[in-house]
């Protein structure tokens, strides 16, 4: 049984997520190597480009089918648009997906970079400590 969840529904709760997640990441709450990293980079990088290689063709959702001249295809055509482009509709919630994995994307560049600086940063107290 579906169960509308509104604006509150689990894609909205990605979002939020999302964004504290990127948060913590430019705040240098958290770090991740290259070997962790990266492939989670290049999984993101894939399905957006998934995403963005099919915007020609999912925008053939936006319009209402040419479902036929009956009085069930009459009252079918809006509703099926509406599913692909309103609030909830699948149109709106990928084009989400795709925002919050860029953001998703920038936050584990950012986690990348806080590793290299902590790792460039203890091996310079260890060059410091060997000196003296």
């Amino acid at each position: 049984m579906y169960i509308d969840e509104g604006k509150a529904g689990p894609l909205g709760e990605i979002g939020s997520a999302v964004t504290a997640f990127a948060q913590a990441a430019a705040d240098g709450q958290f770090a991740v190597n290259a070997h962790g990293g990266r492939p989670l980079v290049n999984a993101i990088d894939r399905l957006i480009d998934w995403i963005d290689g099919r915007q020609y063709d999912l925008q053939l959702l936006e319009q209402e089918p040419p479902l036929g001249t009956s009085n069930n295809a009459k009252v079918m055509r809006p509703y099926m648009q509406q599913v692909a482009i309103d609030e909830q509709g699948f149109l709106t919630q990928l084009r989400a997906l795709s925002a919050n994995l860029k953001l998703a994307k920038t936050a584990i560049l950012a986690a990348m970079a806080n590793y290299a600086a902590a790792d460039e940063a203890g091996v310079r107290l260890l060059n410091e400590s060997e000196d003296q």
